[in-house]
């Protein structure tokens, strides 16, 4: 039964800021490589859903690269917090990349009976059978189930199903409630693993994908020039310029340049609307003389070392994951040194009524929530919370809601697992400014 005090609350909650302030995070917010087709604003749910055959890069003009993983957009995680339906289902299912889906589909089956009995022990049978019949369809598609990743993050309502495979592991999880449950779909936003890498040299240019679960693949760049001195007309960038025209180590920077910039053109098109993190693997000049024309928000600062001419796609590779894993171990030892600093000063919180309050008044500016632990129950609109001792239809994750309106109110929201998290609880806040 609901609860009386969390009735207003669940008519919706409105965050302090506008839904299109920005929102600042650790990392860049990956978008996933199968949506560079897309266009226009999604007015539905049904519009998020992610097919089989659409993942992997489908804009005209470059090589099809198939995905293991997508990376949800920071404008699809709003539609889904956003989201209100009286029957909304969560489910988070552990799968294999390498398994034929056999194994996977039977545990999906084992989570959909319980959301369905969820949903008729509240009396939503039409609800329940339209729901079961979606997952039934689910189980069914060959194509679908063709290739998964680590995880698999379905949302459904009576009437659309939103999919991502994710390359986090998870627990095998049920929600049902009118909210969607998003902490481990935040995981992938906090600490994503797909990047692009641009190896850059004098004598040559290449663009690799790297993703959870793949080798390298190469992307086919249209207009990608070939090397500096095919870039700028030359047989050589030591050809002696004409009197009166800049020569020397000055004239070869300035070829340098040129060619950097034609490369900066070509891969406008591809990047533009991504989140992507790019990293670059050069030498100096080149380095340097790349990121001095580079229009790409996402290029992240720090370079891989070596000659990318002589270094294979795998060793490539291997480099970028080790410096993404440094970004993300640095960032989360900088967000544990700044909670120490703010506890001294009252402004940080470990304790889960405390961090719902200052979530729904937007005190909040970074939050820690451990993206396993489900803590049933409601918030209401000025913050109090009511825990229940069991999971059902119409409470919610107490700290899923924390999450969503830390959010909503422009905050970071780090999903982490518990033993990342300061107090070693399921949540701890950083604020800003002292309640």
């Amino acid at each position: 039964m609901q609860q009386p005090h969390a009735a207003a609350e669940r008519e919706g909650f409105e965050p302090s800021r506008h839904l299109s302030a920005p929102t600042r995070f650790p990392v860049a917010l990956l978008r996933p490589l199968g949506h560079l087709s897309e266009a226009g604003n999604y007015s539905t749910a049904r519009d998020l859903v992610i097919p089989r055959q659409d993942a992997g890069i489908v804009r005209p003009g470059y090589r099809r690269v198939i995905l293991p993983a997508d990376v949800p957009t920071h404008a699809q995680v709003e539609r889904l917090l956003a989201a209100r339906e009286p029957s909304s289902v969560s489910i988070y299912l552990p799968t294999d990349p390498a398994s034929s889906g056999d194994a996977e589909r039977i545990e999906l089956k084992n989570l959909a009976a319980e959301a369905v009995r969820q949903l008729r022990e509240t009396g939503g049978r039409g609800d329940a059978d339209a729901i079961e019949e979606e997952l039934a369809d689910l189980v069914d598609d060959d194509e679908f189930w063709r290739s998964q990743a680590r995880c698999l993050a379905l949302f459904l309502t009576p009437t659309s199903t939103t999919t991502f495979r994710l390359a986090n592991n998870v627990v095998p999880l049920v929600e049902v409630s009118d909210r969607f449950h998003l902490k481990p779909l935040l995981r992938a936003v906090t600490f994503p693993h797909t990047a692009l890498v641009l190896a850059l040299s004098q004598g040559g240019v290449r663009l690799l994908e790297i993703a959870p679960e793949l080798e390298p693949a190469e992307i086919k760049v249209p207009d990608l020039p070939n090397d500096v001195a095919s870039a700028v007309g030359k047989s050589s960038i030591r050809d002696r310029a004409p009197v009166g025209r800049i020569q020397g180590s000055e004239g070869q920077k300035t070829r340098m340049r040129q060619y950097a910039r034609q490369i900066d053109h070509a891969l406008r098109p591809l990047l533009n609307g991504l989140d992507l993190p790019l990293i670059l693997a050069a030498t100096e000049p080149m380095d340097a003389v790349y990121r001095s024309v580079n229009s790409y928000p996402h290029l992240l600062p720090a370079s891989l070392p070596g000659n990318p001419d002589a270094i294979s796609g795998a060793e490539l590779t291997e480099n970028a994951r080790r410096l993404l894993d440094e970004v993300y171990a640095a960032d989360l030892q900088t967000i544990h040194e700044t909670y120490g600093l703010r506890a001294s000063q009252r402004r940080a919180s470990a304790d889960i009524a405390d961090v719902a309050r200052a979530a729904t008044y937007g005190l909040v500016d970074t939050v820690l929530v451990d993206i396993d632990e489900v803590v049933p129950g409601y918030v209401g609109e000025d913050g109090s919370i009511a825990i229940d001792r069991a999971d059902d239809a119409v409470n919610y994750g107490v700290v899923d809601e924390i999450a969503r309106r830390v959010w909503l109110n422009g905050g970071r929201v780090l999903a982490v697992r518990r033993a990342d998290i300061p107090g070693d609880g399921s949540v701890a806040a950083i604020l800003r400014y002292a309640p």
